[in-house]
């Protein structure tokens, strides 16, 4: 998919002035992370007879670990989202273990962890909704219907063309998506658009006449049945969510889009692939070697009149008849073995080095990947190098916590709004993120329970940590254990 052509085809139909140069950084921040960069890991070498070839250098792919690592500790199972409306939670999160939901219908911590990667390493990522089956009037209003469908996609930056932006926030945008249609690859353009009354989405699908790359072309496709052309959702609210990195783009243009976690840790990316290519490369070439004298050999002729030399370990040789010393008894032996020097300790602290300079510029803390007798150590070993790391993840979670909100807020809203579904979009939304990075969670729950007991915490405020459960439902829970502490008849505690 060639976004610079979608690009073109949005400022020729909309008449708008964006630029496609940003979505070369993008590009080159994904071959890093796929782990090979032309440039850099194609390594020419001459052989004996004189010709240069070509091979990979070896890759230890950290551009895509540090991703994955940030994606692990930001958005994983633990994370849960509270509603405070005991309607709207049962609607979006199921049961008290929040399964049985629409998120869960969606695969959406899954695939919101997958994109938190993807975030991390184009720069940006995107939630956008969307409403299979709807039923529009005439004149473009949605009317409620409770077998529609909601959607979700996942997008990284590659597939973001931000569009209106006031304030620092994203107002009005398009997606840009490669789908899979009846064994046919379409490209999928959806533009949310900004009004006065609301949004208005329009849907676009186009078919590859050519392969990518400059020459790539694109025709305008049927949009499939069960999706609107255009239809206007008279929403406030955005059908879409972005958030990146809390990285302050230091890189010119790209106007709402951030940049990669590891964009300033291309050199260090570059100098761990390189000591570890070292590494392997004297590994590679570590093998003994035994030299011979020319008489100790065997000649042969083949069929051609080549003359080929065969040593006598190539045929299991054990006995010999010129030895060596045997003309001069001070002469040197005819054969001698070399053993080339490994280096495993130089490699060894080649790479870690390198390591420790790439984790420190992934905001990671300078011992994240940290070996020790062949087992890797994480950042919770290093109490100091840990706290840089949670200073990087608080900062973080601010863009992803926004995300989150904005996109659940919208899913409330077209559920009642689209489907009819009893729910409240503007109940109170909580982000409870995993943080056994920094405290686990037995401790911190312990802390929690000390502080409600005491009367730090409002006891309801624990129980929705610890079950995972709305404001409402345990604040139920509170005040029947209350009730069945005040009962003469109590068998647990007795009365008094």
């Amino acid at each position: 998919m060639n976004i610079q052509k979608f690009i073109e085809f949005l400022n020729k139909k909309k008449g708008l002035h964006l630029d496609a140069s940003y979505y070369a950084n993008i590009a080159a921040w994904k071959q890093w992370w796929m782990g090979y960069v032309e440039s850099i890991h194609k390594v020419g070498e001459m052989g004996a007879d004189g010709v240069i070839r070509t091979r990979r250098m070896a890759s230890l792919r950290m551009p895509k670990h540090a991703c994955q690592d940030w994606a692990t500790l930001l958005l994983n199972d633990k994370t849960k989202v509270i509603l405070g409306d005991r309607e709207s939670a049962r609607w979006l999160l199921g049961n008290e273990d929040q399964t049985g939901g629409l998120l869960e219908k969606l695969h959406f911590w899954t695939n919101a962890n997958s994109l938190v990667e993807q975030t991390f390493r184009s720069g940006t990522g995107a939630f956008v909704l969307s409403v299979e089956g709807m039923q529009v009037s005439s004149s473009g209003q949605v009317v409620p219907n409770s077998d529609a469908k909601i959607c979700m996609d996942y997008l990284p930056a590659e597939c973001i063309i931000p569009i209106t932006i006031r304030h620092g926030k994203v107002l009005s945008c398009a997606f840009v998506s490669q789908v899979q249609l009846d064994g046919r690859s379409c490209v999928y353009l959806q533009t949310h658009k900004l009004e006065e009354d609301g949004y208005t989405i329009t849907n676009e699908y186009f078919t590859s006449c050519q392969s990518d790359g400059d020459t790539a072309s694109y025709k305008e496709a049927p949009v499939p049945a069960g999706i609107a052309r255009e239809f206007h959702t008279g929403s406030p609210l955005p059908w879409f969510a972005l958030f990146s990195p809390g990285e302050c783009k230091n890189i010119s243009g790209g106007d709402g889009l951030g940049m990669a976690v590891f964009s300033e840790a291309v050199d260090a990316a570059r100098l761990v692939d390189l000591a570890f290519d070292n590494y392997t490369q004297d590994m590679s070439l570590g093998g003994k070697k035994v030299f011979y004298n020319k008489r100790l050999t065997r000649t042969y002729i083949d069929k051609d009149g080549n003359e080929h030399m065969v040593a006598p370990d190539a045929i299991r040789q054990q006995q010999f008849f010129i030895l060596p010393g045997e003309d001069d008894p001070d002469a040197k032996a005819q054969w001698y073995e070399y053993n080339p020097n490994l280096r495993v300790e130089d490699n060894s602290k080649a790479v870690q080095d390198a390591l420790d300079y790439f984790s420190f510029k992934c905001g990671l803390g300078t011992h994240h990947y940290q070996f020790q007798a062949g087992n890797i150590a994480t950042a919770t070993q290093y109490t100091g190098d840990r706290q840089d790391m949670v200073q990087h993840a608080n900062r973080h979670q601010i863009g992803i916590e926004a995300a989150l909100i904005a996109i659940v807020r919208a899913m409330l809203w077209a559920g009642r709004n689209m489907l009819g579904a009893s729910v409240d979009p503007d109940t109170e939304v909580c982000v409870s993120f995993d943080d056994s990075y920094i405290i686990d969670t037995e401790s911190r729950l312990a802390n929690m329970k000390d502080d409600a007991v005491h009367g730090f915490l409002p006891r309801y405020k624990y129980l929705m940590e610890r079950y995972g459960c709305d404001e409402q439902t345990a604040r139920d829970m509170v005040a029947e254990a209350a009730a069945e502490n005040r009962s003469e008849d109590n068998l647990f505690f007795g009365g008094e």
